[in-house]
């Protein structure tokens, strides 16, 4: 994108209270930005106020140093970095076919590839363990698939999720894109540095904030409509009633995306959003297999794999079942003293066959 052109997309992007749908019918009307800059006030006016007409013929306070900023995180990487504009051929055709696209989006990390599938998966930002390992090999089987794993980078379900397709993705695969509410000179959160740093290198980084955008609440609930459009589907791990996961999923429904949910405990506070999803007609699926078939991807059949470090056959396991469950139950079931019982316990928490949850609870994590 050329400097006027970029400096005039910035502007309308920047333009107070405007907002992206105004802005899309100006374009319409007068079309490209610099255009609608030539207009005069009451043909302004006639599509979105006086108001909002009076504040586009003046320039934005701090545009100029919006605009030097942008051109100088451009240059530091131009082989990474990108601004699109609606207007672009670059831009993503799924995006497009929202009724809510941004005016920019800012990219980070490999150019995308409109024909490869996507698929997203989202849920709780303080999952059980069951529930991070679900994410993770659910990412790792969709990427092995040849799916790009859409997700938002938080805490939790997302970084799993963004971690399972790094491992699973091909060389030279779009491995996973991370959908921030950020600005992309930023990392929140910071712990997912490093993570935000491996996706640049083997998938790609979005946001259609400003660089130098804050974490602002209000920015998340927002980027998930993105996150549900660059998915054929979106699949929800775990996820609590009161979940921005629950929003994800609403939007990919109402985009005419297909809704998956992986059942959980009924005990698990994680596991009530994705019932409620199941109840509202989200497929349920048990392996990234099923995923796979509804949306027609036709992979190769995944081999059913057992990892389980502590083998079926262990009998703390068989009486834990795979419901969070506390020590004086566990002791009720087996009989075994309770010493005895907290080193059995510290032994399959460490080879990854038992997590350790609030409340002095524990749960079995299940084998892929």
């Amino acid at each position: 994108m050329e400097r006027d052109e970029l400096a005039a997309w910035l502007r309308l992007a920047l333009t107070p209270g405007l907002g992206d749908r105004p802005a899309r019918r100006l374009l319409a009307a007068f079309g490209l930005p610099d255009a609608i800059f030539r207009q005069k006030l009451e043909a302004l006016a006639q599509l979105v106020g006086v108001t909002h007409a009076a504040a586009l013929l003046k320039e934005p306070e701090g545009f100029r140093h919006q605009l030097e900023t942008t051109e100088q995180w451009l240059a530091d990487d131009p082989a990474q970095r990108e601004v699109l504009s609606l207007g672009d051929a670059g831009y993503p055709a799924a995006l497009l076919q929202t009724d809510d696209p941004p005016l920019l989006l800012y990219r980070l990390g490999r150019p995308g590839d409109d024909a490869a599938p996507a698929v997203a998966i989202v849920g709780s930002r303080n999952p059980t363990p069951q529930g991070l390992q679900n994410a993770r090999r659910f990412g790792k089987a969709l990427a092995e698939a040849g799916v790009t794993v859409v997700s938002g980078l938080a805490l939790g379900i997302d970084g799993a999720a963004h971690e399972g397709a790094l491992d699973g993705a091909a060389e030279g695969a779009l491995a996973t894109i991370a959908v921030v509410g950020t600005g992309l000179d930023r990392v929140y959160p910071s712990r997912h540095l490093e993570l935000a740093r491996r996706i640049a290198q083997r998938g790609m980084l979005l946001s259609e904030y400003p660089l130098g955008t804050p974490p602002l609440p209000g920015n998340f609930p927002r980027r998930n409509r993105l996150i549900a459009a660059l998915g054929q589907g979106t699949l929800v791990v775990e996820a609590a009633l009161q979940s921005g996961s629950l929003i994800t999923a609403r939007l990919a429904a109402e985009q005419g995306k297909e809704v998956f949910a992986i059942p959980g405990s009924i005990h698990s506070a994680q596991a009530r959003g994705c019932h409620l999803l199941l109840r509202q007609g989200a497929k349920l699926v048990e392996s990234a297999q099923d995923v796979l078939e509804e949306l027609r991807l036709a992979p190769p059949v995944l081999a059913a794999t057992s990892n389980d470090p502590a083998g079926d056959d262990d009998p703390l396991l068989s009486a834990m079942g795979y419901d969070p469950v506390g020590l004086d139950a566990l002791i009720a079931r087996t009989g075994i003293p309770a010493s005895h019982l907290q080193a059995r316990l510290l032994e399959l928490e460490l080879a990854g066959a038992v997590g350790r949850l609030a409340g002095g609870l524990f749960q079995r994590v299940a084998a892929a």
